[in-house]
């Protein structure tokens, strides 16, 4: 499914979209194609892009070709999902740890929809960070890894 989703393969594509992409969510889904997970939430992702698209722009990020961001967001485990508006990035309380990117896949399309939607209407609204509208029965457990310590 990731067919239909546009790809950044290199940190100076990835800059651009970050900078480019104005009064829009930015999604950038950090992943590997070829993972059974990642391969469940490009799903999703596609099949919400075009409602979305008046709020998101959705982008893939292949891990092993941007491997600056890969470390500066702690990208431990795939898929995990990192959200900007207007250059921001943006946070969301999952209720875990980690505010600051979703980690596995959404449980169902609306999840993400009403995701896509309350960041929108928080950073339209000046906060960069938002409560999760996700049951949190359906956000993904793990543990956070610190390498290096």
């Amino acid at each position: 499914m990731s067919l239909f989703l546009p790809k950044l393969a290199s940190k100076k594509e990835i800059d651009a979209v970050i900078k480019n992409v104005a009064e829009k969510v930015l999604v950038l889904r950090f992943g590997r194609d070829e993972d059974a997970v990642c391969m469940q939430l490009d799903e999703i992702l596609s099949k919400t892009a075009h409602d979305l698209s008046n709020m998101a722009s959705i982008y893939l990020v292949d891990v092993d070709k941007a491997p600056i961001y890969t470390r500066y967001f702690d990208i431990s485990y795939i898929p995990s999902t990192v959200f900007f508006f207007n250059g921001q990035h943006m946070k969301v309380d999952y209720g875990s740890p980690d505010h600051t990117k979703f980690v596995g896949c959404f449980k169902t399309k609306q999840d993400f929809i009403d995701l896509i939607e309350v960041i929108y209407r928080g950073a339209m609204r000046g906060k960069l960070i938002v409560q999760s509208p996700i049951d949190p029965r359906n956000v993904p457990k793990y543990d956070l890894l610190y390498h290096g310590i």
